[in-house]
């Protein structure tokens, strides 16, 4: 009987090796193609940059930065060295103002942008065991809409009293809303309790109320501010700028760690709250906290490019279908899935009628209807539950 055992425990060690083997060797896959993607995003577009300059221009741009530190440095401490820049110029005088400047910063907020919006809906439809619900669900897109409405329709004298451009002044207020639709739900589950079904009520309940002020904004603006509105609710990575970079990445770094360190807890929950609560998770809290950071990480991002929708109800589709519902595994996965999706969409967006440029919601909202529409036609029912 014990030799039995030994065998039957080896033979499942063996197989749970197997199948992280391929877990890793996919999220690795999906790494290389993330980098793919990035290399030629950057060298496409109406000005078309050779790999080499690419390099050049980054390897350029990375000397100047370090011998600007340098420079910093000594004003408090002799400190003479340099780099040389030079063997680094690369052959176009335009080549690195618009890589350095202009592709790569959109590269990026496209890349984080994606992150942040696929961990939330995979985080959101887990908490609430719901294969439909992402960051839209809740609110959050609405509260954000009405927000940069509000800033766009009243911009002038919002900037005027913050001391502010009025791009940021739309930044703040959609990402304060966006916060607010959060308040709002962790109040209503305060009072009727955490529970799924309470939850994504209340969150479409607040949906419909902010779509409501938008509606009310889009129909007392005049042509150019109406204009503002509508391509704000389009979205797209116009504010791609080195700024925009330092403020999100450390929000979404920090969002997706702290969600990550919780994978097992979003494993056990998974099961159903009475098994959690047997494991000893305090499913109530939980839920509030992913809740939290969920919103956080997406309505930071959303606070810059506007509404793009579909991203968090399309990769964790994806990522479930390859790699299964560990969240370990899933929330990286979706996180890079996410991070695809939204960059080769943009670099479509912007070089398919170049130079005109079409606006990233759209294309996102053109693949994800023909995404689920395939999942309906396949017949395939989800397997989240």
């Amino acid at each position: 009987m014990e030799g039995q055992a030994s065998l039957k425990e080896a033979f499942v060690s063996e197989i749970y090796r197997e199948g992280h083997a391929k877990k890793v060797s996919l999220l690795i896959a999906l790494f290389i193609l993330l980098v793919v993607a990035s290399i030629y995003s950057v060298t496409a577009g109406s000005a078309s940059i050779s790999i080499s300059d690419v390099g050049l221009s980054i390897g350029h741009a990375f000397i100047a930065f370090i011998n600007g530190i340098f420079t910093f440095v000594d004003n408090y401490i002799p400190f003479s060295f340099r780099l040389d820049a030079s063997a680094m110029q690369p052959g176009s005088s335009i080549a690195e103002s618009i890589v350095v400047n202009m592709r790569l910063p959109r590269i990026l907020l496209a890349i984080l942008t994606g992150i942040s919006l696929a961990v939330a809906g995979a985080v959101m439809q887990g908490i609430l065991r719901n294969p439909l619900v992402s960051p839209f669900t809740l609110g959050l897109a609405s509260a954000s809409s009405f927000g940069a409405a509000l800033a766009i329709v009243f911009g002038a004298g919002l900037s005027a009293m913050m001391m502010i451009s009025d791009d940021y002044v739309i930044v703040i207020s959609a990402f304060a809303f966006g916060l607010l639709s959060m308040f709002l739900i962790y109040g209503i589950s305060r009072m009727r309790g955490t529970g799924q079904a309470t939850l994504i009520l209340a969150g479409v309940v607040i949906g419909y109320i902010f779509q409501a002020g938008v509606l009310v904004f889009q129909y007392l603006s005049n042509n150019e501010r109406l204009k503002d509105i509508v391509m704000w609710l389009m979205g797209g990575m116009w504010s791609a700028n080195w700024d925009t970079i330092v403020i999100l990445a450390p929000i979404t770094l920090i969002c997706v760690l702290l969600l990550s360190l919780i994978s097992w807890d979003l494993n056990a929950l998974s099961a159903g709250d009475d098994i959690a609560k047997s494991l000893g998770i305090r499913v109530e809290r939980l839920r509030l906290i992913c809740l939290f950071l969920t919103t956080l990480i997406a309505s930071s991002c959303l606070a810059f490019t506007g509404v793009i929708g579909f991203i968090g109800l399309m990769a964790p589709h994806i990522c479930r279908m390859l790699i299964g519902n560990d969240y370990r595994y899933l929330l990286p996965c979706s996180a890079l899935t996410g991070a695809i999706i939204l960059l080769v969409s943009d670099t479509f967006a912007r070089t398919i009628v170049s130079p005109i440029e079409l606006p990233v919601g759209i294309i996102m909202y053109i693949i994800g209807g023909i995404f689920f529409l395939f999942l309906i036609l396949r017949g395939k029912e989800s397997h989240i539950y």
